[in-house]
């Protein structure tokens, strides 16, 4: 193998390094010293600085770069941002009568359109995101359905998503990928074919709309 070989296969081998390098954010001289013991190992002989500097600099573009500039051209097709607050989290451990309850509480709500309301069934667990005001409703309904958490002053921020949002790998992972770079705790994900809900920390709402209005528009 060749270090220019090397050097690719290192690089390929981390999705996030040759992120990092598409969005010129590495120092090349650095990343050339930190792989310079690895390259060296492998080829069983000593090598240039120089030689590793430049095998980086005329690597073309990988799979990354491509992912990246697709994403960021599917960003200025999002939709509309619908930001909501009140929210609370209850999850309930699966039981045999905890379908019932779910369909009671959907079924309730059904014509209450300023209600939030989900349900997502897990393997052993489901877990509701709704309005606060349900709070009554909820401690009735699910009375003998055992509560394993429970979460309040929450806020939900949703994405309409292109129809084509499925055709493109790593959507998610750039929207959260911004929020998580600013510090930002996603407390769940809702998601249907063509829109994704994020839910937060009500302290964190505004941080975030800020964040994914500015993806938006860039």
């Amino acid at each position: 193998m060749t270090t220019a070989q090397i050097v690719d296969k290192i690089i390929t081998g981390s999705p996030f390094l040759e992120e990092a390098l598409s969005e010129g954010l590495i120092n090349i001289s650095s990343l050339s010293r930190k792989l310079k013991p690895e390259i060296e190992k492998v080829l069983q002989k000593k090598v240039q600085l120089g030689t590793i500097l430049m095998a980086i600099k005329r690597r073309p573009a990988g799979h990354s770069f491509k992912v990246t500039r697709e994403i960021k051209n599917f960003m200025d097709k999002l939709g509309d941002i619908i930001v909501r607050s009140g929210l609370s989290d209850y999850t309930f451990e699966n039981s045999t009568g905890l379908n019932s309850c779910n369909r009671q509480l959907i079924d309730e709500t059904a014509g209450e359109k300023e209600m939030f309301c989900t349900v997502s069934q897990g393997v052993y667990e489901t877990t509701l995101v709704v309005s606060n005001v349900m709070a009554e409703r909820i401690n009735t309904i699910y009375l003998n359905e055992k509560l394993l958490a429970q979460k309040t002053g929450l806020s939900s921020i949703t994405i309409r998503l292109p129809e084509s949002n499925t055709e493109i790998s790593g959507i998610y992972y750039f929207l959260l990928k911004n929020l998580a770079w600013s510090g930002i705790n996603v407390c769940e994900i809702i998601s249907t074919s063509n829109e994704v809900t994020f839910v937060l920390d009500e302290q964190d709402v505004h941080k975030a709309f800020s964040i994914l209005m500015g993806i938006k528009q860039a």
